[in-house]
C-alpha cells in the first residue's frame, strides 16, 4: 500500500531558536513604537508651552464676574467694551484669552464675625482704576433715603463687611427704614445652613446665588443649643437640653435676636417643624411624636408666636410611624406609616387627621418626605435589593389618584460618587424647587432642581457637610423673632 507525500518535520532545536528570535523582534518593535509615541508627545508639549508663553506675553487683563464668566479687555482701552443687545454682528474683543481656573489665586480672609471662606482675586486694568475718581462733593452728601435703598439691595452676607465704614452704616441693621426697604427687595435666594457642635463648633452658610461659603457667628446663642431643627422665612429653630430640661429656641442669625419658647405640655425630645406664616404675622412650631410601634403617642402640640403659648391638638390614631419621616406642605403635616402602609395627614387649621393609602414603591430601602413648591409632595429614597443594583429615585404624590408617580432618577455616576457603600447613611430635604442630598460620611452634597431638571454638586470643603446638620435657609433682616 503506497504512502502519501509529507514535508519533513523540523526538530525541537530549530523551533526553539525560531521562537526566541520572534520574541526578540517583538520586544524591539514595541520599544520603537513607544519611542515614537513619547517623542510625539514631547513635541506637542513643547508646542503648547510656546503657545502659552506667547499668550501670556501679550498685554491685557481679565475681569472676572461674580458667576465665573470672564470678559477680556485690552489694557490700552480706557473703558471696557460692552456687547450690544441690538441685532447685528457682535464686535470681537482684542487681547489675550482668558486664563484657566488653575491660575486664579485664592486667599484666606481673616475672621471678622461674618467671614467669607475663600475669595477669588479679581484683577482690573490699571487704566480703569486710575481714571475712575469719585467726586467727593457729590457722593459725600448722598441723601440718607437713597443710601438706604442702595444698601437694601446689597446681599445680606456682604452687608456685614460694610458696617465698619462709618457709624451710619454700622447702625443700619437697627434702622426701621432699612428694614422696610429690605422687605420690599426680592429675596436673596436659597442658601444652605450647616451646623455642628462636636468636636469644634461651627455655623456656616452656603449662598447658592453667590456660590460662596460664609462663617456665621453664633456665640450669642446659649451653650446648650445642640440640634438644628430647621429654618423658615429667615428664622432658625434649635433645640437642646439645659440640664435635664428640653428647650426650644428661635433666632434670626442676621440680627442676632433670639427667644426661648415656653415649655410644652409634654416636654420631651420630639420631632419639630418650624413654619413661617405667609402673611408675615407670625410663625408656628409643630411638635409631633417620635414614638414608633404600638406605644401610646402623645398629642400634637402647636406653638403660635402671636399668643406665645402651646396648644394641645388631637392625638394621632394608633399607627406605626417611621421616625423622622414627615414633611409640612400646604398647611398639612404628612407622616409615613408602616402599619398600615401609607401616609397620615394632619390638617393644622382644622385639627383633623386623615389617612392616605398610598403604597410605597417596591424594594424601597429608605425614603424621605420632601415638601416642594405649590403644594407638591415628593418621596425620595433608594431602591434595590443588592448593593450593585441600587439607585436613587424621586416620586411625586398624585393627590387625586393617591399614588406615587416616579419623576426622575439620580444618574448612576452621581449615585456612586455620593454613596460609595450600599449601607451608607444619607439625608434629604427640600425647599421650593430644590432637593438637597447629603452624604453623612463622604461630606458631599448634591442639588436637584425639579423645575429645570438639572443636577449640580455643592461646592466647598468636604468638612462643611460631613457629620453636620444641614437645612435650607433664607436670609432676611425683616423677620421678627
Amino acid at each position: 500500500m503506497s504512502r502519501g507525500f509529507s514535508l519533513p518535520r523540523p526538530d525541537s532545536g530549530i523551533r526553539r531558536t525560531f521562537c526566541f528570535f520572534l520574541f526578540l523582534f517583538s520586544i524591539f518593535f514595541n520599544r520603537k513604537i513607544r519611542q515614537v509615541q513619547s517623542s510625539e508627545e514631547r513635541r506637542r508639549g513643547r508646542e503648547r508651552e510656546r503657545q502659552r508663553d506667547c499668550l501670556h506675553s501679550k498685554e491685557g487683563s481679565v475681569i472676572e464676574s461674580m458667576h465665573g464668566f470672564k470678559e477680556t479687555f485690552p489694557s490700552s482701552l480706557k473703558s471696557p467694551i460692552f456687547l450690544s443687545d441690538k441685532e447685528g454682528p457682535v464686535p470681537r474683543l482684542l487681547g489675550p484669552r482668558t486664563t484657566s481656573p488653575s491660575r486664579q489665586k485664592t486667599i484666606k480672609t481673616k475672621p471678622r464675625g461674618l467671614d467669607e471662606e475663600t475669595k477669588v482675586l479679581t484683577t482690573f486694568p490699571k487704566s480703569l482704576t486710575s481714571e475712575i475718581q469719585l467726586d467727593e462733593s457729590v457722593w459725600a452728601h448722598l441723601p440718607d433715603d437713597l443710601q438706604t435703598e442702595i444698601l437694601a439691595r446689597v446681599p445680606p452676607f456682604l452687608l456685614f463687611r460694610l458696617r465698619p465704614v462709618c457709624k451710619r452704616w454700622n447702625s443700619i441693621l437697627n434702622d426701621s427704614g432699612f428694614i422696610t426697604a429690605h422687605s420690599r427687595v426680592p429675596v436673596h435666594g436659597p442658601c444652605l445652613l450647616t451646623f455642628w457642635r462636636n468636636p469644634s463648633s461651627q455655623l456656616s452658610i452656603l449662598s447658592i446665588p453667590l456660590r460662596t461659603w460664609f462663617k456665621m457667628p453664633f456665640g450669642f446663642l446659649p451653650e446648650w443649643v445642640f440640634w438644628l431643627v430647621g429654618s423658615s422665612g429667615g428664622l432658625v429653630c434649635f433645640t437642646g437640653f439645659d440640664g435635664s430640661t428640653f428647650k426650644t429656641l428661635i433666632c434670626n442669625l442676621l440680627t442676632q435676636t433670639w427667644r426661648i419658647l415656653p415649655r410644652m405640655h409634654h416636654n420631651q425630645q420630639r420631632q419639630l417643624i418650624l413654619v413661617k406664616s405667609n402673611n408675615g404675622t407670625g410663625y408656628k412650631v409643630i411638635a409631633a411624636s417620635e414614638i414608633c410601634g404600638d406605644s401610646k403617642t402623645v398629642p400634637i402640640e402647636v406653638y403660635d408666636s402671636r399668643t406665645d403659648t402651646w396648644s394641645l391638638h388631637d392625638t394621632m390614631p394608633a399607627v406605626s410611624l417611621c421616625s423622622s419621616k414627615m414633611a409640612f406642605c400646604d398647611s398639612r403635616l404628612y407622616l409615613e406609616t408602616l402599619n398600615p402602609i401609607g401616609l397620615m395627614v394632619y390638617q393644622v387649621d382644622t385639627g383633623k387627621w386623615d389617612y392616605i393609602p398610598a403604597k410605597f414603591p417596591r424594594s424601597l430601602l429608605d425614603g424621605y418626605l420632601v415638601s416642594g413648591a405649590k403644594g407638591r409632595l415628593f418621596l425620595v429614597g433608594r431602591v434595590g435589593i443588592y448593593s450593585t443594583l441600587q439607585s436613587m429615585r424621586i416620586w411625586e404624590l398624585d393627590h387625586g389618584k393617591r399614588v406615587w408617580t416616579e419623576i426622575t432618577r439620580m444618574p448612576p455616576r452621581h449615585f456612586r460618587s455620593l454613596l460609595r457603600l450600599s449601607a451608607e447613611r444619607f439625608e434629604c430635604f427640600g425647599q421650593g424647587n430644590l432637593i438637597c442630598f447629603t452624604s453623612w460620611n463622604q461630606g458631599k452634597g448634591l442639588l436637584y432642581d425639579v423645575e429645570k431638571k438639572t443636577w449640580s454638586w455643592i461646592m466647598g470643603p468636604a468638612v462643611q457637610l460631613c457629620n453636620s446638620q444641614v437645612c435650607f435657609y433664607e436670609p432676611r433682616f425683616d423677620t421678627v423673632v
